[in-house]
């Protein structure tokens, strides 16, 4: 039998996710335009893998994440656990489906009910899927444990614990059903620098010892670089680049992903403030506003690059000139170098590198780094 019948189906896979939001018009307003917040994105994270998504506030990570649990549903696209399609499975199909496949959430600060204990809020997932028995309070012992907490603490409320004790305690909930994959949603943004290393050493430790899969969403590519096996770059509902960790860090393709990297904190902030001026132009787009074409290219230094070279079809877009293909063609994804995806007409390849990402990629100076095995 071949490698591709005997390879083990992902842990999770998205099919052409897509997920609209309209605002609903009241008595004396109009309902709203259409956002869509995902748009036709296909990812799989394989057993045992961390797949970093990361992007800009506003880029439809989040929403991303929450379709992967189904806590909102897909407006189009399938959703596949274990090979197994459950986009439309009843909804207490997907309360069980849910022993498999946890959230662990940004804040954790609101995460938590602070009107009952951490011992009453970790049992709790296995009270509402019936699992709650008389070795219930071992398996409390036995997560708050793992985690780094004191079990003698578990009759306290959240009030009395710091902010890194407290998202121990949301992953500690998310582990009590013992799941197969984590969906994390920005677990150390809210958490200061050292604490951050402490719960990302927490989350490798825990996923070598259980083979847990990991999707990590982060808007911030340092934390992002330490844990995954791959990344998907997000921009305004798309994956704009997917690739291994090492290669992103060192061969960016998406002239967004060299952005984001351009905005990674350095030692010398001469050097920062100029990869900024260099690079990033204005805020992210509008959901709600998506321009045609690449929707990236309203604030593409690359683009720009390339009409000012000349030798393709250009047009004026405000006060910029532009290639024609990104104001009117959006690219899809497609391999440029290896297994690595990129949707861009004119992506930062090691040939055609431009200055600009080369003095971001020689700012940074990203050594290697271990391999975090699979």
């Amino acid at each position: 039998m071949s490698d591709t019948l005997s390879a083990p189906p992902p842990a999770l896979e998205l099919v052409d996710a897509t997920r609209v939001f309209t605002r609903r018009g009241g008595l004396f307003k109009k309902a709203g335009k259409a956002v869509r917040a995902v748009d036709g994105v296909s990812l799989t994270i394989r057993a045992g893998e961390t797949l970093g998504l990361v992007g800009e506030s506003g880029s439809g990570k989040s929403t991303l994440g929450r379709l992967a649990l189904r806590l909102v549903e897909p407006t189009s696209g399938r959703l596949l656990v274990d090979g197994r399609d459950v986009t439309g499975v009843s909804k207490a199909e997907m309360q069980a489906m849910r022993r498999d496949i946890q959230m662990v959430f940004q804040d954790p600060y609101g995460s938590l009910d602070p009107r009952v204990t951490i011992g009453q809020s970790i049992a709790e997932p296995l009270k509402v899927h019936g699992l709650w028995d008389g070795d219930g309070p071992q398996k409390v012992a036995g997560v708050m444990s793992l985690v780094g907490l004191d079990p003698s603490r578990a009759d306290r409320y959240p009030h009395q614990f710091s902010g890194g004790q407290r998202q121990r305690i949301g992953i500690a909930r998310a582990l009590t059903l013992d799941p197969k994959i984590l969906v994390l949603d920005e677990p150390v943004s809210a958490l200061d620098v050292s604490i951050q290393a402490q719960i990302i050493n927490l989350l490798q430790r825990i996923q070598r010892e259980r083979g847990l899969s990991y999707l990590f969403i982060a808007h911030d590519l340092a934390v992002v670089r330490h844990v995954s096996h791959r990344i998907a770059v997000m921009y305004l509902g798309k994956v704009v680049e997917m690739a291994e960790r090492d290669n992103l860090y060192r061969r960016p393709l998406h002239p967004y992903t060299v952005s984001l990297l351009a905005a990674v904190p350095i030692a010398d902030v001469r050097m920062r403030n100029r990869r900024r001026t260099s690079v990033t132009m204005g805020e992210i787009g509008s959901a709600t506003n998506v321009p045609p074409g690449c929707r990236f290219h309203p604030r593409c230094y690359r683009a720009r690059l390339v009409a000012a070279a000349g030798g393709v079809p250009t047009e004026r877009s405000g006060d910029a000139l532009l290639p024609r293909a990104c104001l009117i063609d959006q690219p899809e994804l497609r391999a440029c170098g290896g297994a690595d995806q990129v949707a861009c007409h004119f992506p930062e390849t090691p040939e055609t590198r431009s200055e600009v990402a080369t003095a971001v990629l020689q700012d940074i100076g990203y050594p290697p780094i271990r391999p975090i095995p699979l």
